[in-house]
């Protein structure tokens, strides 16, 4: 296990880089994240540990990351000023480019992996947008009328963008569809409904159960509460299995091809809120999980690992979602864990985490699942 301190500055988002195998950056903020500076780290890993390669400080917090899609050397930052950030580690000091259209933190940025030329950002301000490097404008703003955490596009398809919201639902964007009505919005989920009842959108081009912009979820049999949705994650091998998680400490699974079937899977066992989700870039069926309770943790949805197809969609909605397994933990951290990334390359355990202890973590997933 590799660690490095990102002193003074609290970590908030890692990234491994898709073109560097001993590259990574850091998001971080001083205090919190509540008031000062931001910090973006570029880091490498060497024979000799965790050495900092760069570090570019900003006038605010820094809560998010990705690193750009066709350009080896560019990564973006989500500030919480509104603005997001382009910088050119090759170059020193300043972002190379800069937007400003969000009104509150932007909270999340997501490069597109299937159209490169194309990144989304997600903001307190009720918004998701989408953006070019190329163009000083948005190309399009997609309202969802709340907090909105985490957005990011479907690595399967280019116009397939998904985002989780502070009222508890997952909302599923076709950029194909006509702009009109519903602004592109085909399918929003309430995560924390049971399954096989309404409140569940339709397909693209249905009509959609839209609730009233902040009203609850309906709440139906085997649901909960809801709760603050802070987190999601596409699965990188079965292209309609996404995955949520949040304030109330539970992860779920859910197929967008079946909302009404309500969440596939659920997994339970974090003490308290869950901040990030990611399913590993090697295994369909393995996800790790970033929790304020101060533990990143391994999970299987026990779906059969490596299957792509019809195969999950596992429930008709009779007996409830299955029960996922935790598969091991990391406890190094002692203060909130609030990223986690897989590296994309070499063994497939291998991953990193920060959070507010200044620490980042590089480890191997296998060693806390005993092989």
């Amino acid at each position: 296990m590799l660690h490095f301190r990102t002193e003074g500055f609290n970590g908030c988002a890692v990234k491994y880089s898709p073109f560097f195998d001993n590259r990574l950056a850091v998001a971080a903020s001083a205090n919190y994240g509540l008031v000062g500076n931001g910090r973006l780290f570029i880091l490498e890993l060497t024979p000799h540990g965790i050495v900092p390669a760069k570090h570019f400080t900003t006038q605010d917090s820094l809560y998010d990351l990705a690193w750009s899609e066709i350009h080896e050397h560019q990564v973006l930052a989500a500030s919480g000023d509104g603005s997001i950030k382009l910088f050119d580690t090759s170059l020193n000091d300043f972002p190379v480019q800069n937007w400003k259209e969000h009104n509150r933190e932007v909270f999340s940025v997501h490069w597109n992996l299937v159209a490169k030329d194309r990144f989304s950002s997600s903001s307190w301000d009720g918004t998701v947008r989408v953006w070019s490097p190329h163009r000083p404008h948005s190309l399009l703003t997609l309202p969802t009328h709340s907090c909105t955490y985490a957005a990011s596009f479907s690595p399967h398809s280019p116009d397939l963008l998904a985002c989780v919201t502070s009222d508890s639902y997952l909302r599923l964007y076709d950029l194909r569809t006509p702009a009109s009505a519903s602004n592109h919005l085909t399918l929003q989920i309430p995560i924390h409904a049971g399954g096989g009842g309404a409140g569940a959108g339709a397909g693209a081009g249905a009509s959609i159960m839209a609730p009233q912009p902040g009203a609850p979820p309906p709440l139906m049999a085997g649901g909960s509460a809801p709760a603050e949705a802070l987190t999601m994650d596409w699965n990188k091998y079965r292209p309609s299995t996404l995955a949520t998680a949040g304030v109330d400490r539970t992860i779920r699974t859910f197929d967008i091809r079946a909302p009404h079937q309500g969440p596939q899977t659920v997994m339970l066992g974090h003490d308290y809120a869950v901040r990030k989700v990611a399913w590993s870039p090697h295994l369909s069926n393995v996800l790790l999980s970033a929790s304020y309770d101060m533990t990143c943790r391994a999970w299987t949805d026990q779906s059969p690992a490596g299957v792509v197809g019809d195969v999950d969609v596992m429930r008709a909605g009779h007996g409830g979602p299955n029960m996922g397994v935790e598969l091991g933990r990391m406890g190094q951290h002692t203060e909130f864990v609030t990223g986690v990334d897989w590296c994309l390359f070499g063994s497939e355990g291998w991953c990193a985490s920060v959070g507010w202890d200044e620490s980042l973590y590089v480890w191997d997933v296998r060693a806390v699942m005993g092989g």
